[in-house]
């Protein structure tokens, strides 16, 4: 039962962070500056608990290099997504991420694509061009936040194989790497968007930094204390229960409501990742084992 509750925590968590990332930028604080507090005092307090070891690293580093980038711009993109942008239709598009972890695992792990896997793949992507399609355009594509979700996804999807793919790291150093990830890439919207440094009460700079300690870092390791003693299939199961927090929170609280269209290509995603996920336990296990 309590792998159970820590994973609906963590679900929970990601599904409802649109709302005090929100509040905080109604109070002065960009989404951005949010983001490099939480992730540095998340990383302070993982530091002193347990230290910073980058012996293993050297064996393939490349690798390691492509881990924190791919990990901090899942991680950015996502937050900037939720925070300026339809909750519920950010959540599904980010959840191509199972269809895009079969493209990459047959690149980085040599995985054979099925003709299921191949089905699946272009069921997701019907499902994201019909939620893209509008009035016999392609105009969802020119949105940033349909971008910055859709990247996420890709990222977190890479994450996800080079975590499987780099077996001789600790779990505790892929943590650190994934939140040196978001410092970094935090730091660069920061410098290529040229954002000033917020003026903002102290007491706003407490929050940001409680949401990264309370929140980011509680949440990452209630997810992996979750993953790490349930059956694969399960967890992610369990996980989709981010859509229907996202989904509801935001309904209830910023009035968000999305077309007949969009739930419809949300349920062809959200079906076609499912099959994604129970299909061949080998290939889920190498994936997001």
């Amino acid at each position: 039962m309590k792998p159970i509750l820590a994973l609906i925590y963590g679900a929970s968590f990601w599904g409802f962070i649109w709302y005090p990332t929100r509040f905080l930028e109604s109070m002065g604080l960009p989404g951005i500056w949010q983001l490099l507090t939480s992730y540095v005092s998340a990383m302070i307090v993982l530091l002193i608990l347990e230290g910073f070891k980058l012996t293993r690293i050297s064996q393939k580093p490349g690798h390691a290099i492509l881990l924190i980038f791919a990990a901090g711009w899942t991680n950015v993109a996502f937050v900037l997504a939720v925070l300026n942008y339809e909750v519920a239709r950010v959540l599904i598009l980010f959840y191509l991420s199972p269809l895009w972890a079969i493209i990459l695992g047959r690149w980085l792990l040599g995985e054979r694509i099925t003709f299921l896997t191949g089905v699946m793949l272009l069921l997701g992507l019907s499902g994201a061009a019909l939620m893209l399609w509008d009035d016999g355009n392609f105009s969802g594509p020119l949105r940033q936040g349909d971008l910055l979700a859709l990247s996420a996804g890709f990222c977190f999807a890479l994450t996800n194989v080079l975590t499987r793919y780099l077996d001789n790291l600790s779990i505790t150093l892929k943590t650190q790497l994934a939140w040196l990830g978001g410092i970094i890439v935090s730091l660069a919207f920061i410098t290529f968007l040229n954002e000033p440094f917020p003026k903002v009460e102290i007491e706003i700079w407490i929050g940001s930094i409680l949401l990264g300690v309370f929140g980011y870092f509680l949440a990452t390791i209630v997810v992996v204390y979750a993953i790490s003693r349930m059956p694969i299939q399960r967890s992610s199961i369990i996980l989709l229960f981010e859509l229907f927090v996202g989904a509801i929170s935001a309904w209830l609280l910023a009035g968000e409501v999305m077309e007949f269209k969009d739930w419809l290509g949300g349920c062809i995603i959200v079906c076609s990742g499912m099959i994604a996920i129970f299909h061949g336990k080998k290939v889920q296990e190498k994936l997001y084992g």
